[in-house]
C-alpha cells in the first residue's frame, strides 16, 4: 500500500505587470497567499484557475489535470487515468513534490509520497492551483525537490448554488458528483458540501476503482476575523495493478494483470487496496490592520486501511505460525491470505504573521507536525492449519517536524524587488522496527538550514527574475532500512533559476533556465545492504540542467492556443550499479563515470489549440510529447520507455438561462491516434546459468478512449 508545509509570500500587488497577468493570488484567502508566490516572485510557477480545472474534471485524478503543465509526465497504474496514479516533475518524483491543501501538508510522512488515489474528485471542489517548479519557497512537510503543487478550496462563493456534474466512458468508467453552497448570508457565513462517485473497470484487467469522498466546509467571516471548518475524506477500493506488465507479455497482451495470479485457477478476486483518509482543517484569521495580519490553522489527518494479497506456498515461520502436520509428515508451506495494515494519525499547526507596506512585504511563521503510525499485518485465511487470524507483526513508527521561517520582499525602486527566504527545520524519525526487520529500531534527527534569494525586474508587461536556493531533505522510510553503519544521509539541493516573462492581455511567453545540483541524492542502485534490502543509496553528485519555454496568444475571437517546450541533460555522476550473481553467490558490480538519471526525459512538451466557432461551442485540441526515458541509472538502451507523442480531443457545449445557471456538454476522446505507449516502469537484472538476464516490466496506457459529460449549475 502505497501512502502519505505551509510557505508563505509576501503577496503585493506591485506593478501594472501583476496587473496585466491577473494575479488571482490577490483575491485569495490569507492562508492561501501564504502559501503562494506572488507574480513577481522570483520562481517558475503556473497559476491553474477553477474554470480550468473543470473544463477537464471527467474523473480523471489530479496528475492528469495538470498534464498539460510545463515539465509533467503523469502515468497510471490502470491505465486510464483513474485509481493510482503518479506525477513527475523536471523528472522528479513524487517524493520530492511537496503538496499542500489550504496550505495543510498533504505529503504522507514516512514514504513522502502523494496519493491522490485518497482524494476521489477532490478537484471539483478546488477553485485554483500553483505549481511551483524547483525548490520554490519554504514549505512545512517534504523537501520540495522538484515542485511545489498547493491546492485551494477555501474560496467564499457569495451567491447560492447547486450543481449536479455526470460523466461516462470507456472502461466503464463513472462519475457522479453533487454539490451545494449556501451564499453568503447575513453577510457572514457560507457552507458548501459535495458528495462524489467515481468507478471505472480500468484498462488493465481486473484495475478496477471503487472512489467515494465528501467535502464539507463553513465559515463565518468578518471585517477583522475569519473562521473556517473543512471535513473531508475519501475512501478507495482498488485492485492492484502494481506489478506492471512483462516486456514479453506487453507485445501480445499488454492488459494482462499480474496481481491475485498466484490463486490456483482463477485469479483472486479480493486482491485489493482498501483505505480511508479522513481530513479535518480548523483555520483562523485575524487582520489587525489593512496591513497586518494573522493565520493559524490546526489539523488532523487520519488515514486507515490496507492491502489484501493471495501468496502461495508461503513458509510458515516466515509467519510466526507452526509448522502443520498430517500424519508423521511435517507441512512447511501453505497457501494463505495476508493484510498489510497501516493506521495512523497526522496532525498540527500552522501559522503565519504577514506584513504588506506599500514597498516591504515581511512574513514571519512555522508549523509543528506529528505523524503517529502503525504498521501491522494479518493472515487471514491459510489452506491448512489456521483457526484464528494471526498477526505476525507490528511496528510503530513516529516522525515530529518543526519549522520556523522569515520571508521579506522588498521594492527597492518602482521596478526592482528583492525577496529573501531562510528557514530552520528540525525534525525527528522513531521507528519501531519493520515488517522484514523487526528488532531493527531507528533513532534519526535532523537539523536543515534552507535559505533563498532571489532578485526581480518588472516593468509593463516585463518580467526578469533571479533566485538561488538551497533545500534539504530527510530520506524517506525505507530508506532506514538498513544496519547502522549504512544509514543514509539527507539529500541535498542547490537550485538556481533565471527567467524572462512577457505578458499582455492577449498574448504572453517565458523561458526559465534552471541548473539543480545534488549533492547525496538517493538513488537506487540495486545493492543489497547489511539487512538484505534493496534500499536507495546516496549518489555523491548528479544535476539537472534546462531550459523552460512557454506561450499563449490569442489569435482573434474564435482560436487560442499555447503552449510549453521543456529541454534537459540529466546526470550522474559515479554511479555504481549492482547485480545480484545467483551462481556464485553475492552481487557483481558495474561503473559509469556519467549516466542519466532515471525517469528523466531530455524533452517533454504540451500543447493546446482551442477554437471556438460559434459562441456556445469550443474544440480542444490537446498534445503531449514526452522523449524517451531510462528505468533505471545506467543509461542502457534495453532499459527504457520509448518515445511517446499523443492527442486527446475535446468539445465544450455550454449553455445558461434562468433558473440554470450554466449546463455543459463534454464529449473527450482520449489518444486520438490510438498510440501504444507507457509513461512508467521498473527494472531489475541479474546472473543466473552465466546469463546475464535484465527484465523490464512497463505500465501501459490505453489506447483510444472517450468520456463524456454533462454539468448542470443552478
Amino acid at each position: 500500500m502505497k501512502r502519505i508545509a505551509i510557505v508563505l509570500v509576501s503577496t503585493l500587488s506591485l506593478s501594472a505587470y501583476t496587473q496585466e497577468g491577473k494575479d488571482s493570488s490577490t483575491l485569495d484567502p490569507v492562508e492561501v497567499r501564504a502559501v503562494r508566490a506572488s507574480a513577481t516572485a522570483p520562481f517558475a510557477k503556473t497559476n491553474i484557475g477553477k474554470k480550468e480545472i473543470a473544463r477537464q474534471n471527467l474523473g480523471q485524478d489530479l496528475p492528469f489535470l495538470l498534464n498539460q503543465t510545463p515539465s509533467v509526465v503523469a502515468s497510471s497504474d490502470a491505465g486510464n487515468g483513474v485509481g493510482y496514479t503518479g506525477i513527475r516533475i523536471r523528472g522528479t518524483d513524487a517524493t520530492r513534490i511537496n503538496i499542500t491543501l489550504n496550505g495543510i501538508p498533504y505529503n504522507d510522512a514516512e514514504s513522502q509520497g502523494s496519493f491522490f488515489v485518497n482524494l476521489p474528485d477532490f478537484a471539483s471542489s478546488v477553485s485554483s492551483i500553483q505549481v511551483q517548479r524547483g525548490v520554490g519557497t519554504s514549505t512545512n512537510g517534504a523537501g520540495a525537490f522538484g515542485a511545489t503543487i498547493n491546492l485551494s478550496t477555501n474560496e467564499v462563493n457569495r451567491e447560492p448554488y447547486a450543481a449536479i456534474n455526470n460523466s461516462y466512458g470507456s472502461f466503464n468508467t463513472w462519475k457522479n458528483t453533487v454539490m451545494a453552497g449556501s451564499g453568503l448570508i447575513n453577510g457572514h457565513i457560507t457552507t458548501d458540501i459535495r458528495l462524489s462517485r467515481i468507478s471505472s473497470d480500468g484498462y488493465i484487467d481486473r484495475a478496477s476503482s471503487d472512489l467515494k469522498s465528501f467535502y464539507f466546509s463553513t465559515a463565518y467571516l468578518s471585517g477583522k476575523t475569519d473562521l473556517r471548518l473543512n471535513i473531508f475524506s475519501g475512501k478507495e477500493k482498488t485492485y492492484q495493478a502494481w506489478n506492471g506488465v512483462s516486456e514479453a507479455d506487453l507485445k501480445t497482451n499488454r492488459t494482462v494483470n499480474y496481481s491475485g495470479m498466484e490463486k490456483p485457477g482463477e485469479p483472486y478476486d479480493n486482491e485489493v487496496d482498501n483505505y480511508q483518509q479522513d481530513h479535518y482543517q480548523l483555520f483562523l484569521t485575524r487582520r489587525f490592520s489593512s496591513r497586518l495580519s494573522f493565520n493559524t490553522a490546526f489539523f488532523l489527518t487520519r488515514g486507515r486501511g490496507y492491502y489484501e494479497q493471495y501468496k502461495a506456498e508461503q513458509d510458515y515461520a516466515d509467519y510466526n505460525l507452526p509448522y502443520a502436520t498430517k500424519g508423521r509428515d511435517t507441512i512447511f508451506t501453505t497457501d494463505l491470505v495476508r493484510r498489510l495494515w497501516l493506521d495512523n494519525y497526522f496532525y498540527g499547526n500552522t501559522f503565519s504573521l504577514q506584513f504588506n507596506g506599500d514597498k516591504t512585504g515581511l512574513v514571519l511563521g512555522g508549523a509543528l507536525t506529528r505523524y503517529d503510525g502503525d504498521h501491522f499485518g494479518e493472515v487471514i485465511w491459510a489452506s491448512q492449519r489456521l483457526t484464528a487470524r494471526n498477526e505476525w507483526y507490528r511496528t510503530d513508527a513516529y516522525k515530529t517536524d518543526l519549522n520556523l521561517y522569515a520571508k521579506w520582499q522588498q521594492n527597492l525602486s518602482a521596478t526592482l524587488q528583492v525577496f529573501a527566504d531562510m528557514q530552520y527545520r528540525g525534525l525527528s524519525y522513531d521507528l519501531d522496527g519493520f515488517r522484514n526487520n523487526p528488532n531493527l529500531f531507528i533513532r534519526n534527527s535532523y537539523h536543515f538550514f534552507n535559505p533563498k534569494l532571489g532578485l526581480s525586474y518588472h516593468r509593463g508587461s516585463w518580467l526578469a527574475y533571479a533566485s538561488y536556493s538551497i533545500g534539504n531533505k530527510e530520506p524517506n522510510r525505507d530508506d532506514f532500512e538498513a544496519g547502522q553503519r549504512q544509514q543514509p544521509k539527507p539529500e541535498r539541493l542547490y537550485d538556481t533559476e533565471a527567467g524572462l516573462e512577457y505578458k499582455t492581455a492577449r498574448s504572453s511567453w517565458g523561458a526559465n533556465l534552471y541548473y539543480m545540483l545534488y549533492r547525496d541524492q538517493l538513488v537506487l542502485s540495486g545493492k543489497i545492504n547489511d539487512v538484505g534490502a534493496y534500499t536507495r543509496t546516496n549518489i555523491p553528485k548528479s544535476y539537472r540542467l534546462g531550459i523552460e519555454l512557454q506561450g499563449s496568444a490569442v489569435v482573434n475571437s474564435w482560436l487560442r492556443a499555447s503552449a510549453n517546450l521543456t529541454l534537459s541533460r540529466n546526470r550522474i555522476s559515479d554511479f555504481t550499479e549492482y547485480i545480484d550473481d545467483y551462481d556464485n553467490g553475492g552481487q557483481q558490480s558495474k561503473f559509469y563515470p556519467e549516466s542519466d538519471i532515471s525517469f528523466s526525459p531530455a524533452i517533454t512538451g504540451a500543447a493546446t489549440v482551442t477554437l471556438a466557432p460559434v459562441k456556445a461551442l469550443s474544440v480542444d485540441l490537446l498534445s503531449k510529447y514526452v522523449s524517451e526515458q531510462y528505468l533505471d541509472n545506467t543509461g542502457s538502451e534495453e532499459r527504457k520507455l520509448d518515445a511517446y507523442f499523443v492527442q486527446d480531443l475535446r468539445l465544450i457545449y455550454s449553455k445558461g438561462k434562468g433558473w440554470l445557471k450554466n449546463a455543459d456538454f463534454i464529449v473527450q476522446v482520449n489518444n486520438i491516434l490510438n498510440r501504444k505507449y507507457e509513461a512508467n516502469g521498473y527494472t531489475f537484472s541479474y546472473i543466473y546459468n552465466g546469463a546475464f538476464t535484465t527484465e523490464n516490466y512497463y505500465y501501459p496506457m490505453a489506447g483510444i478512449n472517450w468520456m463524456t459529460g454533462i454539468n448542470l449549475r443552478f
